[in-house]
């Protein structure tokens, strides 16, 4: 913290935060997540005169683009974000990861796992008021963390209480029913909420991160994709009125992941290795596995394998084996992974796996429900789903073209290059 003496008051106008600092808030601060935000969705809605707001930042904001960080899922990217770090400061490497010390399978949304603080609780603690809005609850308590504030997420928006999330009745004040986990008008409820917020509690600092459920179900430009872009656009528009600075990006792009008539294209990873060297020869991890798996069924184009025999000559023949199979990009040692992609080395497996554009990664077959897969497979996890939006109501100044933008630059570039 860096104080400055007023009238003989020691005033606090900056935080060291995670290595970075970040000046205080001038203005109602939003940070939105877009959840699975492709960047062809903005355009096609822009296109198609869906999104007038977004299309009038070209001339009077910023329009940037940025990475995700690897692997491109929802936890990593959200903490991310809010810590203004990659996974090997803050720990958050999946939303499903295998705990070696406890030799068991795991969700990653307990704050046990978060190893750094969050820009949120740290502004928090300086006397800023600070709000947090989620769509699903997985991301609540991660998100939350001792964050002394306004935090609560859509889909149980009924059970607030002043004592746990900082609020009551939000129902009541957005008029809207708590909606479907498996719907668009989750991530509008986020929206609604966030204005209702602004207007009346007017926070200093606040985040909004939505669902992907449209996304894993629309393909850019389609009626259902644009009507939702609209619905937010109209969101955006009113927080400016507001007199909000505005912060837009997303915690990973989208992609089809099928053939060309439809049907998935599925690398089943553990099949594969269990045939080729035997049953418990490796452990297949898929970090996309969420409590929500009914939109995208567990897959996604990223995962990573322990193995039971890990010496050199045995892992590099697995790498050989994994990189000829049709559909992977990439097969990297843990020491590889962790170092492109800034991930901390003892959570993740021996290999990391990385499937093209068009294939998503499974463990067994018979371990993956797709009766929930009702339209065709759309999903994330690997490079390329890297690329997101960067997006801003006001002009970014000060950062130079040779600096690589990152999605969780944006409460840096929000609070410390804006005009």
């Amino acid at each position: 913290m860096t104080p400055s003496q007023a009238r003989g008051v020691v005033v606090i106008n900056q935080l060291n935060i995670n290595s970075r600092t970040y000046k205080l808030p001038s203005a109602p601060t939003i940070v939105v997540c877009v959840d699975g935000c492709e960047q062809d969705y903005v355009n096609q809605a822009i296109q198609a005169g869906k999104a007038p707001y977004l299309a009038s930042l070209a001339s009077s904001g910023t329009v940037a683009t940025a990475d995700c960080v690897v692997p491109s899922f929802t936890n990593p990217n959200n903490l991310s974000i809010v810590t203004g770090a990659p996974p090997s400061v803050h720990g958050i490497c999946g939303n499903f990861f295998y705990d070696e010390e406890t030799q068991s399978e795991v969700l990653m949304n307990d704050p046990k796992y978060l190893r750094a603080p969050t820009i949120l609780a740290e502004m928090a603690l300086a006397g800023q008021r600070v709000a947090v809005v989620t769509a699903k609850d997985k991301l609540r308590s991660l998100l939350g963390h001792r964050l002394q504030g306004i935090c609560f997420s859509a889909e149980k928006a009924d059970q607030v209480s002043i004592a746990e999330h900082g609020i009551e009745d939000i129902v009541g004040r957005v008029g809207m029913p708590v909606p479907s986990v498996y719907s668009a008008e989750l991530s509008e409820f986020v929206f609604a909420a966030g204005l209702s917020l602004l207007r009346k509690e007017r926070p200093d600092l606040m985040y909004l991160s939505t669902t992907d459920y449209v996304q894993h179900k629309h393909a850019p430009g389609t009626p259902r994709a644009n009507d939702f872009y609209a619905m937010m656009d109209g969101y955006l528009e009113h927080y400016h009125r507001e007199g909000a600075v505005l912060a837009i990006t997303a915690d990973h792009g989208m992609n089809a992941k099928t053939d060309s008539v439809g049907r998935p294209n599925i690398v089943f990873l553990q099949d594969r290795l269990d045939s080729q060297y035997g049953a418990h020869a490796a452990r297949v991890i898929l970090p996309i596995t969420d409590p929500y798996v009914v939109h995208h069924g567990a897959l996604g184009s990223y995962a990573t394998i322990y193995l039971r025999d890990a010496h050199d000559a045995r892992r590099q023949e697995i790498m050989s084996f994994i990189a000829s199979i049709r559909g992977v990009e990439a097969v990297l040692t843990r020491a590889e992974a962790s170092a492109r992609f800034e991930l901390p080395a003892e959570r993740i497996g021996e290999l990391v796996v990385l499937g093209e554009r068009l294939t998503v990664l499974g463990s067994a077959a018979a371990q993956h429900d797709l009766s929930g897969l009702t339209v065709p497979l759309r999903s994330h996890g690997g490079l390329s789903e890297q690329k997101v939006p960067l997006i801003f109501n006001r002009k970014l100044r000060d950062i130079g073209d040779a600096r690589r933008l990152r999605n969780f630059d944006v409460i840096d570039l929000a609070l410390n290059h804006l005009a």
